[in-house]
């Protein structure tokens, strides 16, 4: 049975994620007792907003993933890291416009 306690690394992460980046934009966050050393942050319609993020946990941009969703109408972009002994998954998810733009033409 995972423990209030067991959450213990991520909750951490977070506070000093909120410490050290108060101006980055809020993102959903994501704790769970199947993946407890885990902390999920995404960020939802604005890949700006992804991007900042990205910077701050200082995860390699040739390591992000970028795939579609919702028939190709969405881009959802993920990434990795370990920050201070947890592991961070980064997701942002925006509308897809090279579709909208191609089905307005």
């Amino acid at each position: 049975m995972t423990t209030f306690a067991d959450l213990s690394r991520p909750l951490a992460l977070l506070r000093l994620l909120s410490a050290d980046h108060p101006d980055l934009p809020a993102p959903h966050v994501g704790v769970s007792p199947h993946h407890p050393h885990c902390l999920t942050l995404s960020v939802h319609g604005d890949l700006g907003g992804f991007e900042a993020w990205r910077e701050a946990l200082a995860i390699d941009p040739d390591a992000v993933r970028h795939n579609t969703q919702s028939g190709g109408t969405t881009l959802v972009l993920t990434g990795s890291a370990t920050v201070a002994d947890a592991l961070v998954e980064l997701v942002g998810y925006a509308p897809n416009l090279a579709l909208v733009t191609t089905a307005v033409a």
